[in-house]
């Protein structure tokens, strides 16, 4: 099932305490475009059906990516493109954003997407895996 646009900003709203939709949106076109750099195939494309449609866009046109990203880097990188971003802020975006992606995905398609990214990303989704 597909989120709705308001539902899916509303979410990453409340799970990373912005104070407008606004800074919740920013945040989930910023980590979408870079995870759709990481993601390829079918993956990608059953992540973009349960997005809302712009949200899909942004995800299935990514930023450009050379080599993937490990879970510090793609930090670092939201960072950069969040304007007076810092590591630690970023790291509350990416969170805020990815928690909620695992949340409306489900465990089977969360699994194959984890399988796509290096190691640690677990823990950016919010379901950190056991040793």
């Amino acid at each position: 099932m597909t989120l709705r646009h308001a539902a899916f900003l509303d979410d990453v709203k409340e799970r990373g305490r912005y104070d407008t939709v606004e800074e919740a949106e920013r945040a989930a076109r910023v980590v979408l475009a870079l995870l759709g750099a990481h993601l390829v195939g079918e993956v990608r494309a059953r992540l973009a059906a349960r997005l809302p449609e712009e949200f899909a866009l942004i995800l299935l046109n990514p930023l450009q990516s050379a080599e993937p990203l490990s879970p510090e880097r793609f930090v670092r990188a939201t960072a950069a493109w969040i304007e007076g971003a810092t590591e630690a802020t970023a790291t509350w975006d990416v969170s805020a954003v990815l928690s909620t992606v695992a949340d409306a995905v489900g465990d089977d398609l969360l699994e194959r997407i984890l399988l796509q990214l290096p190691v640690g990303y677990d823990l950016l989704f919010g379901r950190p895996r056991p040793l």
